[in-house]
């Protein structure tokens, strides 16, 4: 190549997905690959929904661009969800829709921060977050939530490495990869932390209609009147109503920071797609109940894979499980997570991201993406888990 890259490009580490999944292609015909790795539902979405966009793709306006920030119809609808949600008041005007929620991150980023400055990231992390900063030229400082505190950050912790650089405290609640919940009080506390130190707090809540049962509210800060001068709210529609490639996202923040993120949109997309738009708000306006026997679905599986592991594999360890995903501890201690989940591929024929791909200190952990495997499958995989050999 004659040209130079960008070298921040360069020495950003590339997703993981893809190569586990060539790893598929070495593999023999059978058993069937039991696929764990992506965290996108393995079921469609209600019938009416696709019922409904073929007589909308018929209108040439769908095919038109939107504003910037989004549909008013959708603004409007998220707007109103959100606020019986969380019991605050969130304004249409303080709603942005984007092209999923990794868009959403990117945007808020480069909103917020450039070469130079540090923001608060929690390991394990989600490793597209981890690309972003990278590429951008951001720092990130790890803030570690382990096994010994169900993998949920500190605010403490997080205070002791903010500095006159730092910009942003970054959470994931439900977390990718460990499906671990902040919970209110946690989450109050970094609000706090935040609005203290004068940076934001990015709460990323792409997994918040899968929550435990019996959690009716992931947090109150909705209710604060100030929320908007600290928080940053991403959410992804994707999860919620079985449409990742449709890539529709949203933020929720002060009409302050939306005039500038409205810049990045328009450079980076223009507007979300416009009938991904359409699709997104009749889920919201039509389908919370679809939604909310989905998230029951979810809490079976996960039921399920607790019951086969402690049957059939207890060498082991389950570190945390919620939302999408089960954090396992593997047995191998003299093999690398890369290593421990080829082993899998291999010998099991069970595709899962090693611990390494969401940050330092992961080695002994594999993420296992559940969503789209059935229930009936979990006992499956608990025995392709302790059939696996420790040597080969």
């Amino acid at each position: 190549m004659a040209f130079p890259l960008n070298p921040l490009l360069l020495a950003t580490e590339a997703a993981p997905i893809p190569e586990v999944q060539g790893w598929a292609e070495a593999l023999p015909g059978a058993p069937p690959i039991i696929d764990l790795l992506q965290a996108a539902p393995g079921y469609p979405p209600d019938p009416r929904l696709p019922d409904f966009l073929a007589q909308k793709t018929r209108d040439f306006v769908t095919s038109t661009y939107t504003p910037i920030l989004g549909t008013s119809g959708l603004r409007a609808a998220f707007a109103a969800e959100l606020s019986s949600t969380y019991g605050g008041r969130i304004d249409p005007g303080q709603t942005c829709i984007t092209a999923g929620c990794n868009q959403a991150f990117f945007i808020a980023l480069i909103a917020l921060a450039h070469h130079g400055d540090n923001v608060i990231l929690t390991t394990p992390f989600y490793f597209n977050h981890q690309m972003t900063l990278d590429m951008l030229g951001i720092q990130s400082r790890h803030l570690a939530a382990g096994a010994q505190n169900g993998f949920v950050p500190d605010p403490q912790e997080a205070a002791a490495i903010i500095d006159g650089r730092t910009r942003v405290l970054i959470l994931v609640s439900p977390s990718n990869p460990t499906g671990a919940v902040c919970p209110p009080e946690i989450l109050a506390a970094f609000f706090d932390l935040a609005a203290s130190r004068k940076i934001a707090l990015i709460l990323d809540e792409t997994y918040r209609d899968f929550l435990p049962a019996g959690q009716a509210r992931a947090h109150d800060l909705f209710l604060r009147p100030d929320w908007h001068e600290t928080l940053i709210h991403l959410y992804s529609f994707s999860k919620a109503y079985s449409l990742p490639g449709y890539r529709v996202g949203a933020i929720a923040a002060s009409t302050r920071f939306l005039d500038q993120a409205s810049k990045v949109m328009d450079c980076l997309i223009i507007c979300a797609p416009h009938i991904s738009q359409i699709a997104a708000q009749f889920g919201v306006e039509n389908l919370a109940g679809w939604r909310t026997g989905k998230r029951r679905l979810m809490e079976e599986r996960i039921e399920a894979f607790h019951h086969g592991l402690e049957r059939d594999a207890p060498d082991w360890t389950l570190g945390s499980i919620g939302a999408f995903f089960a954090y396992l501890r593997h047995p191998f201690r003299n093999l690398t997570s890369i290593e421990a989940a080829r082993r899998l591929a291999r010998q099991a024929r069970l595709l899962c991201l090693p611990g390494s791909a969401f940050g330092p200190g992961q080695e002994e952990y594999l993420r296992l993406a559940f969503a789209n495997v059935d229930s009936s499958q979990m006992p499956e995989i608990a025995r392709r888990l302790a059939g696996v050999m420790s040597d080969e």
